[in-house]
């Protein structure tokens, strides 16, 4: 009986219970009547909460109010950047987009003659391509010179995009999770054989990957906060042969101290031609005639000091 008479006093005193409990509190106490004489009986109970919000992440940017364009690959094409750019990661590591070790074929630089504005990874066709960071298709679809194309904005307005695949598995407007599945990689486009073709733009402009990923087995952002100079989106400064040397800015005094130029003497050597001179120092034929006065067809002499811009 007094069983009986406990629990209905429990669910009579419920509703005052939940009307005093604090809305921020994780638990909800109820105060149980005390005309029992017995001392050892239990006067309150405290009832823990969980709340389903622990588990939600809250995006602070609408990534689709700006430039969102599901049927064109660069909606950014007649913007002006303001340099350097900042760009932030929520994560410390990201999802290899290949299902093996990532091998660079050819690396973001000058390439035959053009701006190879991405980095090539070898795959067979027919391997899973998943994307490297949680984020929202905007575009899945065949684009001239880079075949079946799916290109995913992330939250922090990064875009990746990942072409030649030989199957597209998502479409526009989709939500997708770091490593989830996107299509088949191929060898469709403007390819000479299997191979994904990734590149990495902010607002539309084009960024070396290696500067922001670590392409080794770390799976690691190479920081979660870097400014990004012009040099690092523009492929005229880099040879897709090597890697360039990687100069990380972490802050904003870095970035804008690193546009000061820094010269050098160079000593004209036997075979030496502009194209060799500009490879090996990491700078265009066009800043070592503009610094030195000189013409593109110009002879160059043994032993002929250069200034070189770097």
């Amino acid at each position: 009986m007094r069983t009986l008479t406990l629990s209905l006093t429990f669910l009579l005193f419920c509703c005052f219970a939940f009307a005093q409990n604090d809305s921020l509190s994780k638990t909800i106490k109820i105060k149980l009547p005390t005309t029992f004489k017995k001392a050892e009986l239990i006067n309150e109970v405290e009832i823990p909460l969980q709340s389903n919000s622990d588990n939600i992440i809250e995006r602070s940017i609408d990534i689709k109010s700006d430039y969102w364009d599901t049927t064109v690959y660069n909606p950014y094409k007649n913007t002006v950047s303001e340099f350097p750019l900042n760009i932030k990661f929520e994560d410390s590591t990201y999802a290899s987009p290949v299902p093996h070790k990532k091998v660079i074929t050819s690396r973001y630089g000058w390439r035959r003659g053009r701006p190879h504005k991405g980095i090539d990874i070898d795959l067979v066709t027919g391997d899973s391509v998943v994307a490297m960071l949680d984020g929202i298709v905007r575009f899945a679809r065949y684009s001239r010179g880079h075949g079946r194309t799916v290109v995913v904005r992330h939250y922090n307005g990064l875009e990746t995009t990942y072409a030649h695949l030989s199957r597209i598995a998502v479409k526009a407007n989709d939500t997708v999770a770091k490593g989830q599945y996107l299509g088949k990689g191929g060898n469709t486009g403007n390819s000479r054989g299997s191979h994904l073709h990734l590149e990495t733009r902010y607002k539309g402009e084009h960024i070396h990957p290696e500067y922001l990923f670590n392409l080794d087995e770390t799976n690691s952002m190479r920081s979660q906060d870097m400014w990004v100079t012009r040099k690092w989106t523009r492929a005229s400064y880099h040879n897709s042969r090597r890697l360039s040397k990687l100069a990380l800015y972490e802050t904003k005094e870095e970035a804008l101290s690193s546009l000061e130029k820094q010269r050098k003497v160079y000593v004209v050597r036997k075979g030496d031609t502009l194209s060799r001179i500009s490879r090996r120092n990491n700078t265009t034929i066009t800043a070592i005639c503009r610094t030195n006065k000189i013409q593109r067809n110009s002879t160059l002499r043994i032993g002929q000091k250069l200034i070189l811009e770097l």
